[in-house]
């Protein structure tokens, strides 16, 4: 690690130099793309530089804790276990600074939400789960934007897909793919009875459009009247778009917007990132082990997360963590849920590069 740390710290210097010189700065492209690393290694690099700080007066400290002088050599050993303390928790710190970063982490997300075991108990949590989200966003000022949300009489919904606008939402919302169960008593239950429900929750990264290769004349599009709430006009005209890719079967629609062109644009986007998923899983399966140091970030039939109403908690399976919070939970406060799964995904996969 620290070999590592010294050749960063070797380069860190070398690009100060390097942004500064007038012949690069004048390569607008070549500029930017160091400018962009240097301020990837800058926290590193300062992190490192402390704990080497850290080393020195632990150092000079040990040597003050042999004077003759019991007063002075006793300050000295309190304030080397300070330091030491200090020095492992920020050693701490740059392990999980040098861990790899998810390349699709500042990306917006695209969220899929269905309804599984439990009819219309189940599409109504589908819409509370969409709230939840939704809400949680507007705590982070995060836009959404409805891609298609296919809507049930009672107020719930069979299917809902939405995009979230926002720097770091894959990071903070990769974590919610998975099956998410309801334990409550619905409102059409006469005698009183708790029902288990399930909804599937898909998180996916807004792919670019080069990250994924394909031949047009594997896409079949068709365009059909929306349905669902808008007045006349949703009826009378074929705004609403399907794209079907032949060789998967996946399939999107998005019926959102009164104008084609937005739904096509919206339909493709998601298409785009399905397709990336798709892909991205299949390769995923040809290392398999390095998915154990994942915290159920993959795989969609796990059930993930209990929420139980008569009891007021919201329990994860993977972490083992409970809140007795379920509805400031509901009402989009994730916070502590959200930050001790990321936590945990960066505790195993530390321990994967110790062992």
């Amino acid at each position: 690690m620290f070999e590592k740390l010294d050749l960063m710290r070797a380069r860190f210097a070398e690009l100060n130099e390097l942004i500064g010189k007038p012949e690069i700065v004048a390569k607008q492209e070549e500029w930017q793309k160091l400018v962009k690393e240097h301020s990837q290694l800058g926290p590193i690099v300062e992190a490192y530089e402390q704990y080497l700080v850290y080393q020195e007066e632990m150092a000079s400290c040990k040597e003050m804790m042999k004077s003759d002088d019991k007063d002075m050599a006793e300050m000295a050993e309190v304030e080397y276990y300070d330091l030491r303390d200090k020095k492992d928790k920020l050693e701490g710190d740059i392990k999980i600074m040098l861990l790899p970063k998810d390349p699709m982490d500042e990306k917006n997300v695209i969220i899929e939400i269905r309804g599984g075991a439990g009819g219309e108990e189940a599409a109504l949590f589908a819409y509370e789960l969409m709230r939840m989200y939704h809400f949680f966003a507007d705590r982070l000022r995060w836009k959404v934007e409805d891609i298609n949300i296919n809507q049930t009489e009672l107020g719930g919904v069979k299917e809902a897909v939405f995009m979230i606008n926002g720097k770091g939402a894959y990071s903070k919302m990769k974590y919610e793919s998975g099956v998410h169960r309801v334990q409550r008593v619905p409102e059409t239950e006469s005698q009183g009875r708790v029902h288990t429900s399930t909804v599937t929750v898909a998180v996916l990264p807004e792919a670019e459009e080069v990250a994924v290769e394909y031949n047009e004349k594997d896409f079949k599009i068709d365009t059909y009247r929306s349905g669902g709430a808008g007045g006349q006009h949703v009826n009378k005209t074929e705004s609403a778009v399907r794209i079907t890719h032949l060789p998967t079967g996946i399939v999107v629609e998005c019926q959102d917007e009164r104008s084609q062109i937005k739904n096509r644009e919206k339909a493709w986007k998601v298409m785009n990132s399905r397709l990336y998923d798709h892909f991205r899983t299949l390769k995923d399966k040809e290392y398999a082990e390095n998915r154990k140091t994942q915290v159920g970030t993959g795989d969609r039939s796990e059930r993930i997360r209990t929420y139980n109403f008569p009891q007021g908690r919201v329990s994860d399976h993977r972490i083992g963590l409970t809140l007795y919070s379920l509805n400031e939970f509901m009402n989009g406060d994730m916070f502590q849920m959200v930050e001790a799964l990321a936590l945990a995904d960066q505790t195993a996969k530390l321990e994967k590069i110790s062992d």
